[in-house]
């Protein structure tokens, strides 16, 4: 995976504001990863004491884990997500809905540090290809995420199969968990709101960015002008 200091300006070119909703995301999503892994932690020592082993836990997820937890923390994540693949701010709320879909779907499955920053990278790409006109590639978006293309192509077709192919977001949907992820927020006293997209459309799959002119063109696996920082190991 990544290295926090991974960072540079690749493009040459300002620093893209970031998002509300990226700090939203990132608040709900530590919060509930601190959570989860106090309580993995606890299955576990009663797992081991009954000398049943900790394999049943999350099982569903599996295919997402790692063998350690990133050094990269959830928010400089996500920053590096937006940051690199110029996707529009919508994708990581409908990111979100695939994951809190994943999670009712299969619900004996936990979002750990082990696990949350691959189903963010596939879960966002996805959802970028489902509302971006331009969007990069698999190749570019496994650079980015700290993964392999191999892997990434993996994760993808595991998380469309645990959603049974379920990746249509209606714009009533997508503003419920808008509201969601700012309730949690004003519940933690601080009052922010989330940019919904300038136009109200029938479905947030249909929802564009108002300028294709800063969206980058797809690229090929053997584009080097544009590519992020190298991964490490």
């Amino acid at each position: 995976m990544l290295a926090t200091d991974e960072f540079t300006n690749h493009h040459g070119r300002p620093e893209p504001s970031i998002p509300r909703v990226l700090t939203i995301l990132s608040f709900v999503l530590e919060k509930l990863v601190a959570r989860n892994n106090t309580l993995a932690d606890g299955l576990s020592q009663q797992l081991d004491g009954q000398s049943c082993g900790s394999a049943g836990i999350g099982k569903s997820l599996n295919v997402f884990h790692g063998v350690r937890a990133p050094s990269i923390s959830i928010p400089k994540y996500l920053e590096r997500l937006y940051k690199y693949t110029d996707c529009s701010p919508s994708c990581f709320v409908v990111g979100y809905v695939y994951i809190d879909r994943l999670l009712h779907k299969h619900p004996d499955s936990l979002v750990l540090s082990l696990n949350v920053h691959r189903l963010l990278v596939t879960s966002v790409m996805i959802a970028s290809k489902m509302l971006d006109d331009v969007h990069y590639n698999n190749a570019f978006y496994a650079r980015v995420g700290g993964v392999s293309n191999a892997e990434l192509n993996r994760l993808e077709v595991e998380l469309l199969f645990l959603l049974d192919f379920g990746v249509m977001v209606s714009s009533r949907v997508f503003e419920s968990y808008c509201f969601h992820l700012e309730k949690e927020m004003m519940l933690n006293g601080a009052c922010q709101r989330i940019e919904r997209p300038l136009l109200v459309l029938s479905d947030v799959a249909e929802i564009r960015e108002n300028s294709q002119s800063s969206l980058p063109p797809q690229i090929s696996e053997n584009t080097k002008s544009s590519s992020p920082p190298k991964i490490v190991d």
